[in-house]
């Protein structure tokens, strides 16, 4: 007997692959995969938190009025527009789910979020993969390849995983050439440590237009990837639309609690980022130094290019992981001389370093 048969769609649908977590026998390992905060969290967020599981009986606030007023507070913009996730790859799905149905097409760019085909995939949707430029987004390209039944463009900026990104002017000329019926999501998960000028996150496009969502992420700089949440910011007819698309209760208490005191932890925020940027130019050097080549990044990892067939990046990958330390390799994105690092703490960074040294016979 057969059972029950799904879309054709979801037979052939990757799986989202995580970054490792675990090294090789019985070392304890170093997770230097998955662009995690290397100070851990908030204190102010895990207290909160804590108090938060004494009401584990009670239902969530539904709408996250108090997260919605202290994201509103923080960056000035209007709560009733705001709308949140488990985790901002999951507001990715709802806004497919919300507005692509089966055949049409969603942009994205090549060596970017490896959540973007599989989003698209989900319900049908065409996924149409752009070349980058030296790792980097093209608008040229994208608007080339839009067609009459093209829906949602995705970019990712700072892009995951090669860390650059591109100027707040690209990402207008992008919006100013792409017809209004077409939904730009801009996801800026690493968008706090961008310290460039000419770098704008998405919420000026947002207040002047129609059809632009801007997604983040507290899993990154604020250091609550277990908790597992993203929120957005668009239009009021966008925001309406995906909070009636999007599950309901979807934000736990405990989440809620932990998220508005993490955006009231200025301290903590400012370590964060001190602490990244010293330690992303210190290995973003070092690595360089050995010959190998960086891609100059603006995010919380880095990625370092293997061209010697002899000392490759899957040879790199498994010298580390017999040391214990984990770092991101890909399969199947045509990064196969690459591995992504993630900055680690002070002594994680200094003995990465090392290690490369003795892979590469420095």
């Amino acid at each position: 007997m057969s059972g029950p048969k799904t879309h054709s769609w979801i037979e052939d649908l990757n799986v989202y692959a995580a970054g490792k977590a675990k090294a090789k026998g019985d070392i304890k390992p170093v997770k230097l995969s998955a662009n995690e905060s290397a100070i851990g969290s908030s204190p102010m967020a895990v207290e909160a938190y804590k108090q938060a599981v004494t009401k584990l009986h009670r239902y969530p606030d539904p709408v996250y009025t108090e997260l919605r007023i202290a994201l509103a507070e923080k960056y000035g913009i209007e709560g009733g527009r705001i709308f949140c996730g488990v985790g901002s790859d999951d507001l990715l799905k709802v806004a497919c789910r919300a507005y692509l149905s089966p055949g049409d097409e969603a942009i994205y760019v090549d060596h970017s979020f490896l959540m973007y085909p599989i989003a698209i995939k989900s319900v049908g949707g065409v996924p149409v993969m752009v070349d980058d430029e030296d790792y980097t987004t093209n608008v040229d390209n994208i608007i080339s390849a839009v067609t009459d039944k093209t829906r949602i463009i995705f970019v990712a900026n700072p892009n995951n995983p090669t860390g650059t990104y591109i100027a707040n002017s690209e990402i207008e000329r992008l919006w100013k050439n792409i017809p209004d019926h077409i939904l730009l999501i801009l996801d800026s998960a690493y968008a706090e440590f961008v310290s460039h000028d000419d770098y704008e996150a998405g919420i000026e496009l947002v207040e002047k237009s129609n059809n632009v969502m801007m997604t983040r992420t507290f899993s990154k700089l604020y250091g609550l990837a277990s908790l597992r949440l993203g929120w957005g910011y668009a239009c009021k007819e966008i925001a309406d639309t995906m909070d009636k698309t999007r599950d309901p209760f979807n934000v736990p208490s405990s989440s809620q609690a932990a998220a508005v005191a993490a955006l009231k932890d200025v301290e903590f925020e400012k370590r964060a980022l001190a602490f990244n940027e010293k330690w992303l130019s210190w290995l973003t050097d070092e690595v360089s130094a050995l010959g190998l080549r960086v891609i100059a990044s603006t995010t919380n990892f880095i990625m370092i290019k293997f061209e010697d067939e002899q000392k490759s990046a899957i040879d790199a990958n498994e010298f580390l992981l017999s040391r214990g330390y984990i770092l991101r390799y890909f399969k199947n994105m045509d990064l196969d001389d690459f591995l992504r690092l993630t900055v680690g703490t002070k002594d994680e960074n200094k003995a990465v370093v090392e290690l490369l040294k003795e892979f590469l016979g420095k």
